[in-house]
């Protein structure tokens, strides 16, 4: 034996002749059960034993040695191991708690910063490319993105409520600036039987049915996520402070404290006898067991479907496109919609205007803007791949907890002697039940009855969120989704992947391919003039479009197109 383990080895040589002179002979004095009681705050030591005695009044402590306790000190022993009980289960559960709580706020923050991002991109839309409407338009894109933020955080609002809120208040501007230009109403009377004819003139297409189709596809798959995070966040909240039955508060007094009436203070109980007791107190919380792993593979398959038309990150950065086409779809059927608008609506009284455009602060637009390109692994697939992968490894948490509870805390190591309800002895000779309610029927230390109401609720709602989850994750084959443009019934293919009507493939404007280079969130009080250029690249040539000045904060961008670039007459 070498210097560094003899040590180690005579304590453990001289803690064992200590349990067997205690066993033998009893206790002599009581004076460590006095400290240990008064060290843990269960109350003063005045009238505690000085020397072993009867106890015929103790409830669950019973013995017939004499004994250190008292009929008081067993009711705080009976608190203290209750409190324990919930200490190690708070313990147990910080680490995978911290995991889902830390990601349901990284998720949201994320979630935040993108909307604020897609409604910069689309507002530099305006400014850069039709800047005669982007101040009129300002209202409508903040209202628009701001009811995506109420959808996406668990608000009553409806997609394609806001959706046609948006196109609504957006035609208005497209005739009055673009269609019919530098001339209005002077009253709000005609710009409003405007919005009110959109829907019967389809100025837009099925452009409108297109991003209804993809927002309802992106939002409510994210939108479920979150919610389900935070359940998974109550779950633990709840078992972690979970009500403990008479039985079970018995016979934790009876494993952990019991010992101390004896004077066995340093004992621990043998791991046979820890795990009857702690798969008795735990027997309703196991039945959690299958309904958390079903909630975390559920979780699982919705983020593993959150992809294409499924993305939100993609159809967010995408969607200033989209309006993009709306209007050049609008000015390019400019001579029909006047003529509609006309029956309609009637025509206007001609009063020539100066159209609102963008501040321009010529100061900042010499300085440009610094960005910082996103790594790849910093997008929120990525980020939600690397937690669904972390929290993976606790799947069968409330199935295995009894058991890790006694191998890491509780229970005497293998080969020593270890309490086993009554005495010192060298191994539990009781039968070991397994986990679960149907296994406690054997179980010789604790008595589970019934049900546990609140672990019936918490199942309820697991059941109830992991349909939700099923419910928003796309199946493999492609399904069809019934969608009415200008022209009539269109019926598109959807898949999980990115096709043509989602803004990858085709466009009613030609062959588009579109690329998005994500740079780093802006700070909040940089201007629109802080925008250096747009790149906007087509077949043959390249645009740099120099401009700024919306009042929002806003970061570059690049995408390609493999379209013409159409410079439309009357918008600057």
């Amino acid at each position: 034996m070498d210097a560094q383990t003899w040590p180690v080895g005579f304590r453990c040589l001289l803690l064992l002749a200590l349990v067997g002179s205690a066993r033998s002979e009893g206790v002599q004095t009581c004076e460590e059960v006095r400290k240990l009681f008064q060290w843990r705050l269960l109350g003063a030591v005045r009238g505690l034993p000085d020397s072993p005695r009867a106890g015929p009044d103790l409830q669950v402590c019973i013995s017939k040695k004499p004994t250190c306790c008292t009929r008081k000190m067993e009711e705080r022993y009976q608190i203290a191991a209750r409190q324990d009980m919930q200490q190690f289960l708070q313990t147990s559960s910080s680490t995978l708690k911290f995991l889902i709580s830390r990601n349901a706020a990284a998720f949201q923050e994320t979630l935040e910063t993108l909307i604020k991002q897609a409604e910069n991109y689309t507002s530099i839309l305006f400014c850069n490319t039709y800047r005669n409407m982007a101040l009129e338009a300002a209202a409508s894109v903040q209202e628009f993105f701001t009811d995506v933020g109420l959808y996406l955080f668990g608000a009553d609002v409806n997609p394609e409520e806001f959706v046609n809120r948006f196109f609504d208040s957006l035609f208005p501007l497209v005739y009055n600036r673009l269609i019919n230009p530098a001339v209005t109403d002077s009253s709000l009377e005609y710009s409003e039987c405007i919005r009110m004819a959109r829907r019967d003139v389809s100025p837009f297409g099925n452009i409108p049915k297109r991003v209804m189709g993809q927002m309802g596809r992106s939002l409510l798959p994210s939108r479920t996520f979150l919610q389900a995070l935070n359940l998974g966040i109550e779950v633990i909240n709840t078992t972690d402070y979970l009500h403990f039955s008479k039985e079970c508060s018995r016979a934790l007094l009876k494993m952990q404290y019991c010992p101390h009436c004896q004077g066995l203070t340093l004992t621990k109980p043998c791991m046979g006898y820890c795990l009857n007791v702690m798969r008795g107190c735990l027997a309703h919380m196991a039945e959690l067991n299958p309904h958390w792993h079903a909630y975390i593979r559920s979780l699982e398959e919705l983020s593993d479907a959150m992809h294409g038309t499924y993305d939100i990150e993609h159809v967010l950065l995408n969607f200033h496109l989209l309006v993009n086409d709306a209007v050049l779809q609008a000015h390019l059927n400019g001579q029909k919609l006047l003529e509609q608008v006309n029956r309609i609506c009637g025509r206007p009284v001609r009063t020539p205007t100066q159209s609102p455009r963008c501040s321009f602060d010529q100061s900042k637009e010499k300085h440009g803007m610094k960005t910082t390109t996103r790594n790849s692994e910093e997008t929120l697939a990525n980020r939600r791949k690397e937690f669904i992968n972390s929290l993976r490894l606790y799947r069968s948490f409330y199935g295995g907890l009894a058991d890790q509870l006694c191998a890491n805390e509780l229970a005497a190591a293998d080969g020593l002697p270890c309490w086993n309800g009554e005495d010192i002895v060298k191994s539990y000779t009781q039968h070991v039940v397994g986990n679960g309610l149907k296994a406690q029927s054997g179980n010789p230390e604790v008595k589970v009855k019934g049900t546990d109401p609140v672990i019936s609720q918490i199942i309820d709602k697991l059941k109830h969120v992991v349909q939700l989850l099923q419910g928003r994750s796309p199946k493999p084959d492609k399904w069809e989704l019934l969608q009415l443009g200008s022209g009539g019934g269109m019926v598109e293919q959807v898949s999980g992947d990115c096709d043509d009507e989602d803004g990858c493939g085709g466009s009613g404007s030609g062959e588009v391919k579109r690329t998005l280079k994500i740079t780093d969130w802006m700070p909040d009080d940089m201007n629109f003039s802080d925008v250096k250029q747009i790149h906007q690249t087509d077949t043959g040539s390249t645009l740099d479009t120099t401009g700024a000045g919306c009042a929002a904060a806003t970061e570059s961008m690049t995408f390609t197109l493999i379209s013409v670039v159409m410079l439309l007459p009357g918008i600057w």
